[in-house]
């Protein structure tokens, strides 16, 4: 048996937290020979609630939690933490500016991330998974001046698997024959599904769709507004596909991507691909030994280049509107 992890989930007692937690304790993300303490972190007024996920886990019987652990301080949870993910966050309501929102968050990401300075093991990863993601990884990053970039990340690959999916639906073909799409930028309805430069069954993606306007148009559209259409159909928000994606991400992370395959993640921008410095973009990246780096050298065509301009224009206003 391996040694154990130390896991904090914040905002655990909500619906994304409910779906992944099993896939923790089961063994899904972590590894089968993993134990993994479990360190739950919601808002004060959700105690009851967190009590209650407690009591499930503990019915569970799973043999791969240590311990479990709930607290409304992230202080608490996060000491010596390996991983925290960040579900929880401030959630935009009826007539809220997104400028409003913004705010509210900025002032929930800086606490944890002074928090996360203070406290957490220096070599903890974090997943900001909470919307605006981007920003939200942003403000948390800058406040845990400690904590090198490398240890920060946020979700985009929900949006990168959705856009596996409808490749793979679109040729007929199983998503494991569907590698290295990207998804540019912001977590948002401007990001960039681009596949320029990925395969389908080893030929290029727009050899076997030879449909260019699709692949300009409709599909580029469908992944980006995908949450919105789920929403729709279920008159919730994605959950379940969501905390896949989070066990995706997590596991890419840890494991590494296969040779000659990447995955995509919203990290810290230094210019690659001359975007704007000092935000949290979606790149290209490629996992080795629980490090990510950016892939380079990629051609961007005037098409993409455009795209990337308008996700990145949209993450400027968004540090603006966060930082002000």
């Amino acid at each position: 048996m391996e040694s154990a992890v130390r896991v904090c989930v914040t905002g655990a007692a909500g619906q994304i937290g409910y779906s992944l937690l099993p896939l923790i304790c089961t063994g899904r993300v972590f590894g089968a020979g993993k134990k993994v303490h479990l360190r739950l972190l919601d808002i004060a007024p959700m105690e009851e609630v967190l009590k209650g996920v407690l009591l499930e886990i503990e019915d569970g019987a799973y043999p791969l939690v240590a311990s479990i652990q709930i607290s409304s301080d992230p202080r608490v949870a996060f000491k010596d933490a390996d991983f925290v993910i960040f579900l929880g966050g401030f959630p935009r309501k009826p007539g809220m500016e997104r400028r409003e929102l913004l705010q509210i968050n900025g002032k929930i990401f800086k606490e944890q991330g002074e928090a996360l300075n203070e406290v957490a093991n220096a070599d903890v990863k974090c997943l900001v998974v909470a919307n605006p993601a981007n920003t939200n990884c942003l403000i948390l990053l800058k406040n845990a001046p400690r904590l090198s970039a490398q240890n920060f990340s946020c979700l985009t690959r929900l949006d990168h698997n959705r856009a596996l999916a409808q490749l793979a639906i679109k040729s007929s073909v199983t998503v494991d024959q569907v590698k290295n799409v990207i998804i540019w930028g912001n977590h948002s309805t401007t990001q960039y599904p681009d596949v320029n430069h990925g395969t389908i069954g080893a030929k290029p993606i727009r050899e076997v769709i030879n449909d260019n306007d699709y692949l300009n148009g409709p599909f580029i559209e469908r992944v980006q507004k995908r949450g919105g259409e789920v929403l729709a159909q279920r008159k919730n928000s994605s959950v379940m596909s969501a905390a896949n994606a989070v066990a995706d991400h997590i596991i890419t992370w840890i494991q590494g991507t296969p040779e000659g395959e990447w995955t995509s993640m919203g990290v810290y921008s230094n210019g690659e691909y001359d975007t704007p410095k000092d935000l949290v973009f979606s790149f290209p990246v490629r996992c080795k030994d629980g490090k990510f780096e950016i892939v380079t050298g990629l051609t961007i065509d005037e098409f993409s280049r455009a795209k990337l301009n308008a996700t990145a224009d949209e993450l400027l206003q968004e540090k603006t509107d966060a930082f002000a």
